[in-house]
């Protein structure tokens, strides 16, 4: 065989088994999501409900510890609890041991994570929240462990298959780990009404920062504004159209209430129909899709975007206060 189809055979036999691997890896992991799921229906109901409610009662902050791997997933989920409404550091076994167990007050609550419950390390931490009443939850695959009977609160992780071949490199147990975790985290912000809005407070910056932007913040008002009265002819409100470049104009009432809109699209549709002489009220669109000033940016891309349109008029009761284009979004950093 040529030494060119022996290499191709080589990297394509390469390339099967490293998907099979993934693919294995992905099976194991998703095994241990799904017991991890019937342990919340069955015996973590008790442990979720009370550890969810040491949680919310916590008048200081939610002290998150681990060793090891199991560190790496506390000071993520310390900062999934920050940044969802619920104040939370993460404190290493080591440094606690050399001066941080002083971070740690009367008022907190301390969740340990330890996939075998023997983790020597966190025993200074462990020691420190027994002395002084601090409430300690440990999260552990064995509710038989010393972490696990020095706690209030046990979250018992049912026993799962690492995905290392080996059984040693934390995988799968990480996970599941991390998962809880999240669930932990979604059920303080869902209990305690944190709403977008308290979401935008603590995440100003970036991408995300711009999609909890207002429509309020982004919008066209004041003289910006393309506006016209139902009776102007419509060589008048070209003008006004033209002005005002945004690719429409609002028709209103009398008292000032959007009736209509008419867009670049309805004056072609209409261009050699006596177009000029005719008026606004005659050409335009009623009753157009509108948003407020408080609906999240990103809501009314999402609007624009499902319905094929280009602008949005922006009303406080039925009167026209602003005016936002999809370039406004693009413009801001909304996707």
């Amino acid at each position: 065989m040529p030494i060119g189809l022996k290499r191709d055979r080589s990297l394509r036999d390469d390339r099967g088994e490293a998907i099979a691997s993934a693919t294995r890896t992905l099976q194991l992991e998703a095994e241990g999501l799904s017991a991890l799921k019937a342990a919340l229906a069955g015996d973590l109901v008790e442990g979720f409900a009370e550890a969810l409610e040491r949680l919310r009662a916590c008048r200081g902050r939610v002290i998150v510890t681990g060793m090891g791997k199991s560190g790496h997933v506390g000071l993520k989920v310390a900062a999934t609890l920050s940044s969802t409404g619920t104040p939370a550091y993460f404190v290493h076994p080591s440094e606690a041991s050399h001066g941080d167990l002083g971070m740690i007050t009367r008022d907190d609550v301390v969740v340990a994570f330890s996939w075998s419950g023997e983790t020597i390390e966190l025993g200074n931490i462990v020691s420190y929240s027994r002395r002084f009443a601090v409430p300690l939850i440990v999260v552990t695959s064995n509710p038989q462990s010393t972490l696990a009977e020095a706690a209030e609160v046990v979250l018992a992780l049912p026993q799962a298959k690492e995905a290392c071949p080996h059984g040693l490199a934390p995988t799968t147990s990480t996970v599941m780990q991390l998962a809880l975790g999240d669930c932990l985290a979604i059920a303080l912000l869902e209990s305690k009404g944190f709403t977008a809005v308290d979401f935008k407070a603590l995440h100003p910056g970036g991408q995300l920062g711009a999609r909890l932007k207002f429509v309020g913040d982004l919008m066209h008002k004041g003289d910006s504004l393309p506006l016209a009265s139902a009776d102007v002819v419509m060589a008048e409100a070209i003008v006004v159209m033209t002005e005002k470049a945004l690719g429409c104009l609002g028709v209103v009432d009398g008292d000032g209430l959007l009736q209509g809109i008419i867009t670049d699209g309805d004056l072609r549709r209409h261009m050699g129909d006596g177009l000029l002489a005719r008026h606004t009220g005659d050409i335009m669109t009623p009753g157009p899709k509108t948003v407020s000033p408080d609906l999240l940016a990103s809501a009314a891309l999402e609007i624009i975007n499902s319905s094929a349109i280009t602008t949005l008029f922006v009303v406080e009761n039925g009167r026209p206060v602003g005016i936002i284009h999809v370039h406004d979004l693009l413009r801001a950093g909304v996707a």
